[in-house]
């Protein structure tokens, strides 16, 4: 099997972590905390100019043309900065629904806006009494005449704050966690009858709870066909923060490293402790365990097969949620106090990769859902 990049392949990752490496350093970072918008406007049009806000999208519908491989060359990096804009709520979350959901002619009046940098998205699944089930859609969509209303409420959408507009779940018909009767449609996020208070995340990144109180919405497709989508592009997601997870890890690896070699304690440095060591190692070992999993994220992403996928995307958010936690615990206790403070970087990085294990489902809900599979390999 090969999995060495193509040369596109890699000019992009070069790109990428060039821009990451210039503008993207955490005193940088933390002044884009402290903009009106939580992230920076100026690096989100670089993204547009370089053709990543356009990358997963169809090149006749105005995008670049690239896969899982692409998304997950561009995550990775993005892990590494601890990026703050919009690019997993716009491209990962709402593209993929774009493109497994929308009309050719929907796709054709959104995707250049988005590839522009023009248009901003946010997905609006879940809600307070859901947790991680899918299905558990409570907000309802309402036909009057040749209009659709939206009624309900959304919580944790990811920089629903300052999206332009909104791909909302609502249900049709059927009962409350009926996976039937479940339908996608686009909101204008400042259309009457939408309410949003914005907040910021743990990690520092945006999110926002959403009111939608008699809203007009667009179908996205089949109004009732939409729960498959949903489950096709959550599993695109989560192969999406299994690469972001893989370049935060990294960052947290290779700053303990750092540290360990600098710090003194008995006249010479702490890493020449054989125990911190091996501590040293074992992180190294949980990177690399996750990083498998990412490779296997990435090649199951477009598996026609959903169980086969859910089954895939299961195993890999258990990997992904032991081994971050494993690495950022060890790169907390390894720095000693240093590591609990706001000034420095280690901190924030875990806040991320705890963050990353709780989207669409922790470590512990992907294993009883594997289990409940069958396990990785169907028999």
């Amino acid at each position: 099997m090969d999995f060495d990049l193509s040369e596109e392949q890699s000019l992009l990752k070069d790109s990428v972590e060039k821009l990451i490496t210039q503008h993207y350093d955490f005193e940088q970072r933390k002044k884009y905390l402290q903009l009106p918008e939580g992230w920076n406007p100026e690096i989100w049009a670089r993204y547009a100019e370089m053709g990543l806000l356009g990358l997963p999208f169809a090149e006749a519908e105005g995008g670049f043309g690239g896969g899982a491989v692409e998304t997950m060359i561009v995550m990775e990096a993005f892990g590494r900065g601890l990026v703050l804009e919009p690019y997993f709520a716009t491209v990962v979350l709402a593209g993929g629904l774009l493109r497994h959901a929308a009309s050719a002619a929907q796709r054709a009046a959104l995707v250049p806006a988005i590839a522009a940098g023009e248009l901003r998205l946010a997905f609006a699944q879940s809600e307070r009494q859901a947790r991680y089930d899918l299905a558990d859609i409570a907000t309802t969509a309402t036909r009057e005449a040749t209009r659709w209303t939206l009624s309900g409420e959304k919580s944790l959408v990811l920089h629903g704050d300052s999206a332009d507009r909104l791909i909302v779940s609502a249900r049709v018909s059927g009962a409350r966690r009926d996976p039937e009767g479940i339908g996608l449609f686009l909101v204008d996020a400042a259309a009457p009858g939408v309410s949003r208070r914005g907040y910021a995340l743990q990690d520092g990144t945006r999110a926002a709870e959403i009111t939608l109180a008699g809203a007009a919405g667009e179908p996205l497709g089949a109004p009732d066909r939409g729960f498959s989508a949903i489950e096709r592009v959550v599993d695109e997601a989560i192969a999406a923060l299994a690469a972001e997870a893989i370049g935060v890890m990294a960052v947290m690896h290779e700053t303990t490293l750092d540290y360990l070699k600098t710090r003194k304690q008995f006249g010479r440095p702490i890493g020449q402790f054989q125990v911190l060591q091996h501590r040293a190692v074992d992180m190294f070992v949980a990177i690399e365990q996750a990083r498998s999993m990412a490779f296997f994220a990435t090649m199951m992403a477009g598996e026609a097969d959903a169980e086969e996928r859910r089954r895939a995307m299961a195993a890999v958010k258990v990997q992904i949620g032991r081994s971050g936690r494993k690495v950022g615990q060890e790169a907390i206790q390894l720095h000693g106090g240093i590591g609990m403070t706001m000034e420095y970087k280690v901190g924030h990085y875990f806040k991320r990769m705890t963050m990353i294990e709780t989207l669409f489902g922790d470590a512990d809900h992907h294993l009883g859902n594997l289990a409940a599979l069958g396990g990785l390999i169907a028999v």
